[in-house]
């Protein structure tokens, strides 16, 4: 018997794998919450898919999403990135890439790690939606909100509401997978 999966998703390998092995396990490692974070900026205005089959070259050109390295960036690595058609070449984007790995730095250094300070907004634990159907999930929350609104005030950029939603759901922090999925009660 097939297993019934989020209808998102359905129809495409990559799509598939991705929401199987990945969507919505909880990362509680700042390296895969960072990647993640570079991921959902980029994908601001675009779709997942589209990130998510640029997933690769993306790796190999911000050096396996180490943040160490991006935040020392300079302008010669980004004009660099900026010629990488397996990327999107969004300037802005780029530029907040390098920005944002230099805020993700500061925040490790105040609360220990970005995971500690990220998952404090959940008070550690995943919040359990419960939605039928894929469509009926918010773009945004309250917790979201909040979350976007201290990036932002630390110096992030492209952390709007909708984006750390996403981030949210990718990374665990929300379960919102349907409620007759297989993965619903495995992560």
């Amino acid at each position: 018997m097939e297993k019934h999966r989020c209808g998102w998703c359905v129809g495409d390998s990559l799509y598939e794998a991705y929401h199987d092995l990945e969507w919505g396990v909880p990362v509680k490692d700042d390296a895969t919450l960072f990647e993640f974070l570079i991921l959902e900026t980029f994908q601001a205005g675009l779709s997942w898919i589209t990130i998510l089959r640029k997933r690769e070259n993306f790796r190999k050109a911000f050096d396996n999403f180490d943040y160490k390295k991006i935040a020392a960036y300079d302008q010669t690595k980004i004009d660099t990135l900026l010629q990488d058609a397996g990327i999107v070449r969004n300037k802005l984007k780029v530029n907040a890439t390098v920005t944002n790995a230099q805020q993700f730095i500061k925040i490790q250094e105040e609360f220990g790690s970005f995971s500690s300070y990220v998952w404090d907004f959940v008070d550690g634990k995943t919040i359990k939606n419960a939605f039928k159907n894929y469509k009926d999930a918010p773009a945004t929350s309250p917790i979201s909100d909040a979350l976007s609104k201290d990036l932002k005030k630390r110096g992030f950029k492209f952390v709007g509401s909708t984006v750390i939603y996403a981030q949210m759901q990718a990374t665990g922090m929300v379960n919102d997978h349907e409620v007759n999925c297989f993965r619903y009660n495995e992560v």
